[in-house]
């Protein structure tokens, strides 16, 4: 990417836009389904119920090659063919519950081109700012990152690290019902997540790939299980891939009186997200 190019998406912060949705009885009902039963007051929505509101619809005569919307609206252009969602710092604020209108206003808040061992790498960070009529419930800092095509597919030989000194463990098995029902909820086409021959085929992955924000909320709910509170701030990265279908070991790890380390390990014990709860 020259110069030029890159000035030119860093021209896009500061963009702004507004969507609303509504908590329904079917999105909740839906939600559970997938994930299992939360622990919280039932009056109030299980964490990452956020990520199901106001998703981005695009018309299908919109979409680009990878399912999602062709680049160059909200987000900006970049000219790089990967898309993953690197992470997010998240700050609950108050409850959402069922019934609520919920308005999202998103904006463009910075760009930065990185130089990362498999080439040239675009992040972009969009802040999120989340109402619903009583005021704001959750702000939140997504990063995504973009990135080159891999020539092979995608394999690490780095060996597992040391796990975390465990408190809390669980296992799910991430199977390709669960990728779908978490993209319907999500509404969420990018083809990797359930599209096999396009995952291993066009963007070089060993099979389906399984969400990073799902591997968040499995850890989330996870937390607050443990808990019997959900948190009041989230924090989480993708560290590396994770391949489906496999097992999914989740670990919690109490830090102090109101904080937790935790992160998601593949069958192989490679970590594939970390992340931290605070309450």
């Amino acid at each position: 990417m020259s110069l030029n190019s890159s000035a030119t998406l860093e021209k896009r912060v500061g963009r702004s836009r507004e969507v609303e949705d509504i908590v329904t009885p079917r999105l909740l009902a839906s939600f559970e389904a997938t994930l299992g039963p939360h622990v919280i007051r039932s009056d109030e929505a299980p964490p990452g119920l956020h990520w199901c509101l106001a998703p981005d619809i695009a018309d299908s005569r919109e979409l680009g090659p990878d399912g999602h919307a062709a680049r160059g609206g909200f987000l900006p252009p970049v000219p790089l063919p990967r898309r993953m969602w690197a992470g997010s710092d998240i700050r609950f604020l108050a409850p959402i519950r069922g019934g609520d209108t919920i308005r999202r206003r998103s904006i463009l808040s910075e760009v930065e081109e990185k130089e990362g061992r498999s080439g040239r790498l675009i992040f972009v960070t969009v802040r999120h700012e989340i109402a619903n009529a009583a005021g704001p419930v959750v702000e939140e800092d997504q990063i995504i990152v973009y990135r080159v095509a891999e020539a092979g597919p995608v394999t690490s030989a780095t060996p597992a690290g040391p796990r975390l000194a465990t408190s809390h463990e669980r296992i799910v098995e991430a199977d390709p019902v669960l990728l779908f029902r978490y993209s319907a909820l999500t509404f969420n086409g990018h083809r990797i997540h359930y599209d096999a021959p396009y995952a291993t085929s066009v963007e070089h992955y060993s099979g389906l790939v399984i969400h990073g924000p799902l591997q968040a909320t499995l850890l989330m709910n996870f937390a607050a299980i443990i808990v019997g509170q959900a948190p009041r701030s989230f924090s989480f990265r993708g560290v590396r891939p994770a391949i489906g279908p496999q097992t999914l070991l989740l670990i919690g790890t109490t830090r102090g009186k109101d904080g937790m380390n935790m992160e998601v390990r593949s069958s192989d014990g490679q970590v594939t997200v970390k992340a931290t709860a605070q309450w």
